[in-house]
């Protein structure tokens, strides 16, 4: 769904309903440092961090990012450390703090389950990250967007309070190169730590191979997955074999990238299906097919508990209602390369004129590519930054052909966009699935918003 959409109120409301609630964990750093500079509205963000395991931690976070009231609406928000191979202690502290925060709210007051989501492919924050929903007892980790063959092996290390080291993928990189993230957990644990407990992990995976070479080669135990087809919203994995685009431009999937599920049943592991389940008689549909439910995603997007503006909320809800909700798979847009679903909506990225007005930009980094410079160290580079910095970085200048700043436009779609100077502002860039045409049907007669238990009670009908 993009950052800060399922949030801890979604997640949270979806757990207490006895489904798996989960929260996005991309960059979560920037959603805590911000929400805290607009005055953290009914102090949710400190009421968590007063449950922090290392108090001098949250105290350093509200000292720095803290303002009482809220910022200025004219004002920027304070920048924070972009990820880097070696981070400083106050970008790891926002990373862990950060992922405990969302977990721990989430999960306060009840005894539901919730989960947390990660992209492989953002490698940086992901050891803190994983870190601080431990801390705060999540009870599921699900990543894709790539192959996260480690990650099981993490969580059993960062579980028992061990320092946990990533290995990171470098373009560029020469034989016998290793870029590794190493992440000591030991200062965010009190003296007499309690005993964590290692939360289950699925993996998301769009193809039998893939969850066959998961279950088989991961360094540690992989407790499911989830089986996205290609209308599942969000980054969609590209389509296998040599790419074709439709004549709109978006790209076009045949019967290889439909997952083999007879193969994923054999695993003898328990998997969700995802990708236009959101609607009755789809859980059925996917129990028959072996399935043990179902992932949604686009449904609990637009519900009144999600951190998405009210404003698009609204607007999509009224496309959807005309009959003109439209999704549009762009084959350029993410700086990650996979295809990406983007709702066409008014007043945002979607709109080729606002994308052609925007300068250029990257700082928040959490998209960057690693990169081997000369001198073999590492470097970074975004194919949506300036044109002449990507070119300057070693970058070919084709590759930022198209390329849309996704993370300033995923924190402008919750709210939390940046405000430049004279006032410029970032335009959101909302996600969806195919199924955001179909989101009206959750509305009652009269209604403008739904809420998910009001998905749920549809989800579960059948």
């Amino acid at each position: 769904m993009g950052a800060a959409v399922s949030d801890w109120r979604l997640a949270r409301s979806v757990s207490q309903l006895g489904q798996l609630g989960v929260v996005s964990g991309t960059a979560i750093a920037v959603v805590l440092a911000r929400r805290l500079q607009l005055g953290d509205p009914g102090a949710h963000m400190r009421r968590a961090l007063a449950h922090f395991p290392k108090p001098d931690v949250a105290e350093r976070i509200c000292a720095e990012f803290f303002i009482p009231g809220g910022k200025d609406s004219a004002a920027s928000f304070r920048a924070i450390p972009l990820p880097t191979v070696t981070p400083g202690r106050l970008a790891i502290d926002l990373m862990v703090a950060g992922a405990f925060v969302e977990v721990y709210l989430a999960k306060e007051g009840h005894a539901g389950e919730v989960g947390i989501n990660l992209l492989e492919k953002i490698q940086l924050p992901t050891l803190p990250t994983l870190f601080g929903a431990i801390l705060a007892g999540v009870d599921y980790v699900l990543m894709g967007a790539g192959i996260p063959r480690t990650i099981p092996g993490a969580l059993d290390l960062l579980a028992g309070g061990q320092p946990a080291s990533l290995a990171l993928n470098v373009e560029g990189a020469e034989p016998g190169d290793l870029f590794v993230q190493a992440f000591d957990p030991g200062p965010y644990l009190p003296e007499d730590p309690p005993a964590l407990r290692r939360p289950k992990f699925l993996a998301i995976v769009a193809s039998a191979t893939l969850a066959i070479t998961l279950a088989k080669k991961c360094n540690g135990r992989v407790d499911g997955f989830v089986v996205e087809g290609e209308t599942a919203g969000g980054h969609n994995a590209p389509p296998r074999g040599q790419p074709q685009l439709s004549p709109t431009g978006e790209p076009i999937y045949g019967e290889r990238d439909v997952p083999d599920l007879d193969k994923i049943r054999a695993l003898g592991l328990p998997f969700w299906l995802a990708g236009s389940f959101g609607r009755a008689g789809k859980l059925a549909e996917a129990q028959k097919l072996g399935a043990v439910g179902i992932q949604v995603g686009t449904a609990f997007a637009f519900c009144a508990e999600s951190g998405i503006r009210a404003d698009l909320k609204l607007q999509a809800l009224q496309c959807s209602r005309a009959h003109h909700a439209g999704i549009f798979t762009d084959p350029l847009a993410s700086p990650t390369g996979f295809p990406l679903k983007i709702a066409q909506l008014d007043g945002t990225l979607s709109d080729g004129k606002f994308f052609a007005e925007r300068n250029r930009t990257c700082d928040l980094g959490y998209l960057r590519h690693l990169y081997r410079k000369p001198d073999g160290s590492v470097g970074y580079r975004c194919p949506a930054e300036p044109e002449a910095d990507y070119a300057g970085k070693e970058g070919v200048a084709e590759e930022t052909r198209g390329r849309k700043c996704v993370c300033n436009g995923l924190l402008a779609t919750v709210g939390l966009g940046q405000t430049r100077s004279g006032g410029e502002f970032e335009r959101p860039l909302v996600t969806a699935g195919n199924d955001f045409e179909n989101i009206s049907q959750f509305l009652q007669p009269g209604a403008d918003s739904y809420t998910a238990a009001e998905v749920l009670q549809v989800m579960l009908a059948s």
